[in-house]
C-alpha cells in the first residue's frame, strides 16, 4: 500500500533536516494541532524558510516514483525544502472543515511573497477538494512572474485535470507569450483542441507579421489538426525556419491527419525520418535544443525566449 502525499512529505523532510530544524518543525506541528485559532499555523508558515532553509529537496528516483504512485502525476522533482514543508502544512489545513480552505487560500494569497505563492500553487493537486480552487489557480496564471506561472503550469497535473477549455487554452498562449516552455506542462497532447490550434495560428501570424520569432513548441498543439491552411504554415517553416523549427514541424506532422499535403511535407523533411523512427527526436529533445541555444531577451516585465539564428 502506497503512502499518502502527506506521509511522504513528512518522511522526506524529517530525513533531511538537521536535528535543530527537525525539532523546531515537529514542535510547530504540535502547536498547530492544539491551536484552533490557526495563529500557530500562520507563524509557522511564515517562518519555514528561516528555520528550515531553502535547499533543494533533491529527491531520488525511487522517491519520485513513490510520489507518482501516491498521487498520479505528482512530480516534486524541483521542490525545495521550504516549499515541501509549507505544502505539508497546507494539505493538513485543507482537510479542516471549520474554515473553508478556499477562504484560507485567499487569505494567504493576499499577502504572500513569491516563496509562499510557489507553495500555494505547487500544492494544488494535493489539497482536499482541489476543484474549488480552479478559479484561484486560473487567476495565478495572469502573472508575468515566470516562477509563479510555472508553479501552476509546470510538472503539475492540476490544470489538465481541472481546467475547462478556455482557461487551458489561455494558459498555453500565455506560456508562449512570456517565454515559458511547454514541454513540462502535463497533459498537453491530451488537451489539444481545434480552438487552441486556431488561436495559436493567429498568434504565429501576428509574430511573423512583426518579424518576431515563433516558438517551435507551438506546432505541437497544432499537429493533430494540421490540414489546409495549417499545412501552409508548416511549409513556411520548412522554407524559412532553422533546424530546430523544422524538427518541430516534422514531429508535429506525426500527429497530423492523413492527407496528400501532409505526405508532401514529410518528403521534404525526410532527413529526420531516422531520428523519429528511433525516438531520438521528441518534444523533450526540441525543448533541450531551445534551452541550449536560447537567448533570453527582457522587454519591460515580459520575457521571451528567442533562438539564435
Amino acid at each position: 500500500m502506497s503512502s499518502t502525499p502527506s506521509e511522504l512529505l513528512l518522511s522526506w523532510l524529517l530525513g533531511r533536516l538537521p536535528d535543530a530544524s527537525k525539532g523546531w518543525f515537529e514542535g510547530q506541528l504540535s502547536k498547530i494541532k492544539d491551536d484552533p485559532t490557526k495563529k500557530a499555523f500562520d507563524m509557522c508558515f511564515a517562518m519555514v524558510p528561516r528555520r528550515l532553509g531553502k535547499d533543494d529537496l533533491a529527491l531520488s528516483n525511487d522517491e519520485l516514483a513513490a510520489a507518482d504512485a501516491s498521487r498520479t502525476g505528482w512530480s516534486p522533482r524541483y521542490w525545495s525544502i521550504d516549499v515541501a514543508a509549507r505544502i505539508y502544512l497546507l494539505i493538513d489545513i485543507s482537510k479542516d472543515n471549520t474554515v473553508p480552505f478556499v477562504e484560507r487560500f485567499k487569505q494567504l494569497h493576499r499577502t504572500a511573497d513569491v516563496g509562499e505563492l510557489l507553495a500555494l500553487y505547487n500544492g494544488l493537486p494535493l489539497y482536499a477538494k482541489p476543484g474549488v480552487l480552479v478559479g484561484l489557480a486560473a487567476d495565478g496564471l495572469r502573472t508575468n512572474i515566470k516562477a509563479e506561472f510555472q508553479a501552476v503550469s509546470h510538472q503539475n497535473p492540476f490544470p489538465a485535470e481541472q481546467f475547462s477549455e478556455n482557461p487551458w487554452n489561455n494558459m498555453i498562449l500565455k506560456a508562449l507569450f512570456i517565454g515559458v516552455m511547454l514541454e513540462p506542462i502535463q497533459g498537453i497532447d491530451k488537451r489539444a483542441n481545434p480552438e487552441l490550434a486556431r488561436i495559436l495560428r493567429d498568434y504565429a501570424h501576428e509574430r511573423w507579421a512583426a518579424d518576431r520569432f515563433v516558438s517551435p513548441e507551438l506546432w505541437r498543439c497544432i499537429g493533430p489538426f494540421a490540414e489546409g491552411v495549417f499545412l501552409d504554415d508548416f511549409q513556411r517553416v520548412i522554407d524559412h525556419g532553422n533546424d530546430t523549427e523544422k524538427k518541430a514541424v516534422a514531429l508535429a506532422l506525426m500527429s497530423a491527419p492523413p492527407s496528400e499535403g501532409k505526405n508532401k511535407l514529410c518528403v521534404q523533411l525526410a532527413e529526420f525520418d531516422a531520428a523519429l523512427a528511433q525516438n531520438e527526436l521528441t518534444w523533450a529533445t526540441i525543448a533541450d535544443e531551445m534551452l541550449d541555444n536560447s537567448l533570453a531577451v527582457t522587454r519591460k516585465i515580459n520575457f521571451e525566449v528567442e533562438l539564435k539564428r
